[in-house]
């Protein structure tokens, strides 16, 4: 069986970004930019005032008090039109254009906010209170680079940089499909042995929380047939996700059925727990993730597998989930041949620090678990024993939405 970073590795590998699209700025958010953000103008795009005072020659002002006359007034917006010349002040305010010839802003609590004469009752230096023409960034700055998920900073820099309208690249659009003869959709009848599918609504929810578009195909029977059109007809999507039918029983049916349909598969199994039964390949050249059936495996191989890969397919790199470090609430025994990937909630101790707390149950089938879970807990293959207090590697839940 391969490692849980052999079989990400290879998913990587064989992904590549979807195409491009232009987008206007009010829709930009979430989205991951595919071509550099450069700035259309300066900025600010003349020196500008950053206080209410008044635009003076600093060589007027060195010696306060002193009075100077007010030939004019330039609120944000209405540029003075003429010059400042010797013993002249015009009237300004925070974003008013600085007018020619004066090279310092008194601050109005430094004056006697006279009308046609100002008293100045502080020193001037030049170059203060102003703002100089491109001191945020200048004509051509490349100001956010690609690929980048773009946040509510950065649609703010593109605004300021007059840019309405951004390359980026198109939502990867994700086909799920559940499987079985049990399951049916929340608010259905439930029949005798019947589940209520949890997968395929938190596939679709995983699925949006990485920028993607779900398309619901539905629950499949345990029928060869039926499972292979429903696949088929996923035929336009940019990967698909099934859950159930992915192990070795006598109705875990997704292998034969993907067979019909001409699946090039990459791997089956990963060492992993939750999650060995994960299938990778391809069917007519669309990347196709088989998923285990227990809901917290599907959850897992979702946190591990499918969210860098959306990335990937988005244009990020598809970094994984990055570990912390946790200290062991516990003592845990040797681990097994498979990495494990424990549910646990996380309470400070006494350094500040996490300590981390693996719940006494770990069934692959109990949702509850999961949701209370602050971590997972992780255990590569053959580790040693730990004991209370000994550093371990935790991957936090609830980012991103998870």
């Amino acid at each position: 069986m391969l490692s849980v970073e052999e079989a990400r590795a290879r998913i990587l590998a064989a992904l590549s970004p979807v195409g491009t699209q232009w987008v206007g700025l009010a829709e930009a958010w979430g989205r991951v930019l595919a071509e550099d953000v450069t700035a259309r103008h300066d900025k600010p795009l003349a020196d500008v005032s950053s206080m209410d005072g008044y635009a003076v020659r600093a060589a007027d002002c060195v010696r306060a008090p002193c009075t100077l006359r007010v030939v004019g007034s330039a609120p944000a917006g209405h540029p003075f039109a003429g010059h400042v010349g010797p013993g002249e002040a015009v009237r300004v305010f925070t974003g008013s254009v600085i007018p020619e010839g004066a090279d310092s802003v008194v601050i109005q609590e430094d004056t006697d906010l006279g009308e046609r004469e100002v008293g100045i009752l502080a020193p001037a230096a030049a170059g203060r209170h102003i703002r100089r023409r491109g001191g945020d960034f200048a004509h051509g700055t490349i100001l956010l680079r690609a690929p980048r998920r773009l946040g509510v900073r950065d649609i703010a820099l593109a605004a300021a940089a007059d840019r309405p309208w951004l390359r980026v690249y198109r939502r990867p659009r994700v086909a799920i499909l559940s499987t079985g003869d049990e399951v049916v959709r929340p608010g259905e009848p439930i029949p005798p042995g019947g589940v209520v599918s949890s997968n395929a609504l938190a596939l679709a929810a995983l699925v949006q929380s990485c920028g993607a578009e779900p398309i619901d195909l539905g629950i499949a029977p345990d029928d060869v047939r039926a499972i292979a059109g429903l696949v088929r007809e996923a035929r336009g999507a940019d990967l698909v996700v099934t859950s159930g039918g992915a192990s070795v029983g006598a109705h875990d049916l997704v292998h034969d059925s993907l067979a019909q349909e001409g699946l090039d598969l990459a791997f089956w199994k990963v060492a992993m727990r939750p999650g060995k039964p994960f299938l990778f390949g391809t069917v007519g050249g669309t990347p196709l993730f088989g998923l285990p059936g227990n809901p917290v495996s599907v959850l897992v191989c979702g946190l591990l597998f499918v969210g860098p890969a959306l990335h990937r397919l988005a244009g990020l790199p598809g970094d994984p989930p990055q570990p912390e470090v946790a200290r062991a609430g516990c003592a845990l025994p040797a681990n097994d041949l498979r990495a494990d990937h424990l549910r646990a909630r996380l309470t400070r101790d006494d350094d500040g620090g996490w300590l981390a707390t693996p719940f006494p149950t770990q069934d692959s089938s109990q949702l509850r678990i999961l949701a209370d879970a602050d971590a997972l807990i992780l255990r590569p293959p053959h580790a040693p024993p730990v004991q209370a207090g000994d550093p371990l590697p935790i991957l936090r839940l609830g980012v991103q939405g998870y």
